[in-house]
C-alpha cells in the first residue's frame, strides 16, 4: 500500500492512462467496425467481450513487448494481417438466414482480438516504458483503458449508423497503421532510412510515410472493389432465386 502514497506512482499511472486515451482511438475503430453488422442486442456483447479480452491480451503482450518487437519480420507479418482485416471490414457479409447469430458474435470478437493484437505491437512499448517494470502499475493502467475503449466504440457505432462513410475512413485508418508497421520492421528499417529516406514526409511537426498513404488508399480502393463485386454477386443470386420461385409458382398443379 506504500506505493499509493508515492507521487511517482501516480505520475506514472497518469502517463499510462494518457497513453491509453491517445491509443484507444484506433482500437475503438476496430471494435466498432467489427460489431456494426451484428444484431442490436449483440453489438453491446461484442463490444464488452471484445474490448475486455483485448485489454487482457494487451497486458500480456506489453509484459513481453520489449523483447517481442526486436524480432525481425514480426511487424511485416502484422501489417499484412492488418491489411487483410481492414479490407475484409469493407466487404459486406451476406450470411445465410440459417447461420446462428452466435457464430457472427464469435467472428466479430475474433476479428477484434486479432486486429487489436496486431495494432498493439506498435504502441505497447510506450506503456511498458511508462510503467518502468512495475507490473502492478502496468496492469492497473491498462485496465483503465477498458471503459475508454468501450465508450469510444459505442460512440463510433452510433456515428457510423448515421454516417456510413465513417466505416470507409476507419478501414483507411487501419491501412495507414499497417503501412507504418510495414516500414518500421527491424528487418529493414535502417536500410529504408538510409536508402529510401524520400519515403518519409515532414510537414511541420507532422511526420508520416508515403507507404502509409499508399496503404490507406489500397485498403479503401481494393475494399470498395471487392464490396461492389460482392454486392453484384448477391443481387444476381437473389434474381436467380426469385426467378426459380416464380417458375415454381407457375408450374401447373397435378
Amino acid at each position: 500500500m506504500e506505493m499509493l502514497s508515492d507521487p511517482l506512482f501516480w505520475a506514472a499511472l497518469g502517463q499510462i492512462t494518457l497513453i491509453n486515451i491517445v491509443l484507444s482511438g484506433d482500437n475503438a475503430v476496430v471494435i466498432a467496425l467489427a460489431a456494426r453488422s451484428l444484431p442490436a442486442h449483440q453489438q453491446k456483447q461484442a463490444i464488452m467481450w471484445g474490448a475486455g479480452a483485448a485489454v487482457v491480451m494487451r497486458i500480456i503482450l506489453t509484459i513481453i513487448a520489449v523483447e517481442l518487437l526486436k524480432w525481425p519480420y514480426l511487424k511485416i507479418i502484422g501489417a499484412v494481417l492488418l491489411f487483410w482485416i481492414a479490407i475484409k471490414l469493407l466487404v459486406p457479409e451476406h450470411d445465410d438466414e440459417n447461420v446462428e447469430s452466435s457464430d457472427n458474435l464469435m467472428k466479430a470478437i475474433k476479428t477484434i482480438l486479432i486486429a487489436d493484437l496486431v495494432m498493439s505491437l506498435d504502441n505497447v512499448i510506450g506503456v511498458a516504458a511508462a510503467a518502468k517494470g512495475n507490473i502492478t502499475l502496468l496492469i492497473i493502467g491498462l485496465a483503465i483503458s477498458i471503459p475508454l475503449v468501450i465508450f469510444g466504440a459505442t460512440l463510433l457505432m452510433k456515428v457510423m449508423e448515421r454516417w456510413p462513410v465513417i466505416i470507409t475512413i476507419g478501414a483507411g485508418l487501419l491501412g495507414w497503421v499497417a503501412g507504418e508497421m510495414l516500414v518500421t520492421d527491424p528487418f529493414w528499417v535502417d536500410w529504408i532510412n538510409a536508402n529510401l529516406s524520400w519515403l518519409h514526409v515532414h510537414i511541420g511537426k507532422l511526420e508520416f510515410s508515403w507507404v502509409q498513404v499508399i496503404g490507406a488508399a489500397f485498403v479503401v480502393l481494393f475494399g470498395k472493389y471487392l464490396a461492389g463485386k460482392a454486392e453484384s454477386q448477391a443481387e444476381t443470386g437473389h434474381k436467380v432465386v426469385d426467378l426459380a420461385a416464380g417458375d415454381a409458382e407457375n408450374q401447373p398443379k397435378k
